[in-house]
């Protein structure tokens, strides 16, 4: 990599989301406090569905997949945050930039395409529940749910490789964790290739999965709709709605943060989306499906209840 009169520290320069006055030090303890509680819930969420042989089905597989993907989100982004604030050292050299927005890129892309195999879980469970047992046996499972690993690992590699081709004019990243739009937008040269190369990509890695949902969905309402048991349709209404609610929650954010140009960007806007989509919605996830779910929430009050 090329870099300006400064080649002496190739480390780059993440200025954070904080400075130290009152307001921002509540704010900074809030995030804390979010992460603990985020680190918390999804821990729990996987011990009590690996535990539990009650749990040990296809719909908590995923869903257990779903909160060890968000678990490691998290401890990607917080931890590297709170010791760049707490100790003033905000270099970050480009090995770790590299690992960081790997990790990032691969969990997010991995997450759009488990939420798409988790509506498909809930499309045969509620349309063909005399043929789920063989349309959604536990090899098929397993293997949907590493394909969506997979692809989130290689667009991650992808990602990496060719956004740190680049040189760059300034190591000052106006961001608080490790993300390829504000990267781009300090490039020296012309990225408007890789930028469309990235919208490309946005539109396999989001569109593609959330179409597959919307159908999915199309079909579970009509199957709803026609069943005549007011308990049976409430129940597998409020199954749904927890899955519908995390998906609205994840698309919508990640389409506005990576569907946009990078010249339409502004780094105050990008810092406060960023951190309602890699902290506070990663927190939010747990504690939707156990509300929503009975299984779920008859577990953790049973663990809690020991405690």
């Amino acid at each position: 990599m090329e870099w300006d009169n400064q080649t002496f520290n190739p480390d780059f320069i993440l200025m954070g989301m904080f400075s130290y006055t009152p307001t921002h030090v509540f704010l900074f303890s809030l995030v804390l406090g979010i992460f603990t509680m985020a680190l918390l819930a999804n821990t729990l969420m996987v011990l009590v569905i690996y535990l539990d042989m009650r749990l040990h089905t296809p719909m908590y597989f995923l869903l257990s997949q779903l909160s060890l993907m968000d678990l490691m989100l998290i401890c990607t982004t917080v931890p590297k945050m709170a010791h760049s604030y707490l100790s003033g050292r905000k270099s970050i050299s480009v090995a770790g930039y590299e690992a960081e927005i790997c990790f990032c890129v691969s969990l997010c892309g991995a997450e759009c395409f488990l939420l798409a195999v988790m509506a498909y879980d809930r499309y045969v469970a509620i349309c063909y529940p005399l043929q789920y047992p063989s349309l959604m046996n536990w090899n098929l499972c397993r293997l949907m749910a590493a394909s969506s690993w997979f692809l989130g690992v290689f667009d991650g590699i992808v990602d990496v490789a060719v956004t740190l081709s680049f040189s760059y004019c300034s190591q000052a990243i106006s961001q608080f964790f490790c993300d390829v739009p504000a990267l781009l937008h300090l490039s020296c040269m012309d990225t408007s290739t890789f930028e469309t190369l990235i919208f490309i990509c946005c539109e396999v890695m989001l569109l593609l999965p959330l179409s597959l949902i919307n159908i999915s969905y199309t079909r579970v309402i009509i199957t709803i709709i026609r069943m005549s048991s007011g308990e049976v349709w409430h129940k597998t209404f409020t199954i749904c709605t927890s899955h519908l609610i995390v998906v609205g929650l994840y698309y919508g954010v990640a389409m506005f943060i990576y569907k946009r140009p990078t010249s339409n960007r502004s780094p105050a806007q990008d810092k406060m989306v960023s951190a309602f989509y890699t902290i506070l919605t990663l927190m939010l996830n747990p504690l939707i499906y156990s509300l929503q779910n009975k299984d779920v929430a008859k577990v953790f009050s049973k663990v809690l209840g020991k405690k």
